[in-house]
């Protein structure tokens, strides 16, 4: 019996909202790592490169001890820490334009103002006068 209960709590958890976009969310979120990974990977670093003068910062490396014929070489590889600083700060800055170019579309239009009407023109001072006129008489 409460085998079933469990099986349509689960039921009822995955068919739920939140868990369906949270998925979605991370499917379309995989696929966009992929976009931003090649803008970065394939258009922005060649391009770093022949500013840099073709310095590859994977490549630097502070040895501390040499590789022997028995065991490894032991390094720093502080270049490949500045390349990820540097990736990680293009790929901020093309998903910061891209999240405002999304904002940018989906805002709403501001809708054209419309015109106020014009102010009534002043009474005329004939027109004063009998209100004037009126007014002591009532009085």
């Amino acid at each position: 019996m409460e085998k079933k209960g469990i099986i349509q709590e689960f039921k009822a958890f995955i068919s739920r909202g939140n868990v369906v976009d949270m998925a979605v969310g991370v499917i379309i979120g995989s696929a966009f790592t992929k976009i931003v990974n090649s803008l970065v990977n394939d258009v922005f670093m060649p391009a770093l490169s022949v500013i840099t003068g073709g310095v590859n910062f994977t490549d630097m490396k502070y040895v501390i001890t040499p590789a022997t014929e028995t065991a490894a070489e032991v390094a720093i590889k502080y270049g490949a820490f500045i390349q990820n600083i540097v990736d990680f700060l293009l790929i901020a800055v093309v998903v910061f334009t891209m999240v405002k170019m999304i904002n940018k579309l989906r805002a709403p239009k501001p809708e054209p103002k419309k015109e106020e009407p014009a102010a009534p023109p002043p009474t005329p001072e004939d027109i004063l006068l009998l209100r004037e006129i009126r007014d002591s008489l009532k009085k």
